[in-house]
């Protein structure tokens, strides 16, 4: 890691690290993709992810998938009853949110000694992961990430969050690199993304105000080879635009927050007894 890596963490709101996983530790994580796909459930349990609607809010598959190896796909794979519309192996949008607890290889890469050495780097006394995810953005169906804050999803108080986004295959402008308004993070979290007070409403989950408007001028393209590790700091905006090449830009992201800042009770993914937050420096 370079000199500067803190420095420029926190300047930029993000760091690039070439060169993070090696090409064997990529092939192994695509391959047990495929394992999963593999397992995929029954027509009655698949439900869709998307930024750009709200059908997650009513679906309570997504809301309880904190703590299990769960399958998320795009808008346009499946019909109205749930039924596949393009091939299997190109419909998730992603796969999540407890591969680092529940699957050897993807736990053995988030918590490997390089994952640990970044958040010592990075300040972290304690750090705790929180999710972890599997993205595809497979070619021609892998759909637009809007511009968003992570903390948005994951408050904190203080901000702790930090993601680490994995290139597991080259990300380009024409496959869907990740933007990012550099030293956005520098304001607070613009709308937060939480669980609905009102019990009688059928959304889950609910935003507390509408999105910002985001001049893409603003946001600087981040293309990385596959292998590098992106670390991005929970209120940088960021966006990714849609797949709309003949090349896959699949991804391994997890986001890790230091414990001792008060994580926010109405976050959509809380921590249980029989599943809590894992300790980095600890597994």
């Amino acid at each position: 890691m370079h000199r500067d890596f803190r420095d420029k963490f926190y300047n930029d709101g993000f760091v690039v690290i070439e060169d993070f996983l090696t090409e064997t530790e990529i092939n192994k994580l695509k391959e047990e993709a495929d394992n999963l796909i593999k397992n995929m459930p029954e027509q009655s349990s698949r439900a869709v992810f998307s930024t750009t609607t709200f059908d997650q809010n009513k679906n309570q598959y997504f809301a309880d998938s904190a703590d299990k190896v769960s399958y998320f796909f795009e808008t346009g794979a499946l019909g109205p009853e749930g039924e596949l519309l393009v091939d299997p192996n190109l419909s998730l949008n992603k796969i999540g949110h407890a591969l680092h607890v529940l699957n050897e290889d993807f736990r053995k890469v988030t918590f490997d000694e390089r994952v640990k050495e970044s958040c010592f780097q990075l300040g972290y006394e304690d750090p705790v992961v929180v999710q972890s995810m599997y993205i595809f953005k497979n070619p021609g169906i892998g759909g637009i990430v809007t511009p968003h804050q992570d903390s948005t999803f994951l408050n904190t108080e203080p901000e702790s969050l930090v993601g680490f986004w994995i290139a597991l295959d080259d990300a380009t402008t024409e496959n869907g690199c990740l933007w990012f308004a550099r030293g956005s993070h520098k304001g607070g979290v613009h709308r937060r993304y939480m669980r609905n007070a009102e019990n009688s409403s059928n959304e889950l989950f609910v935003y507390d105000k509408p999105a910002p408007h985001y001049q893409k001028s603003s946001f600087t393209a981040v293309p990385v080879r596959k292998g590098t590790c992106i670390l991005i700091h929970g209120r940088v905006v960021h966006f990714s635009e849609a797949n709309k090449s003949d090349k896959p830009r699949n991804a391994y992201t997890f986001h890790v927050l230091e414990r001792s800042s008060k994580y926010s009770e109405d976050n959509w993914l809380q921590q249980t007894e029989e599943s809590p937050f894992l300790s980095m420096y600890k597994n």
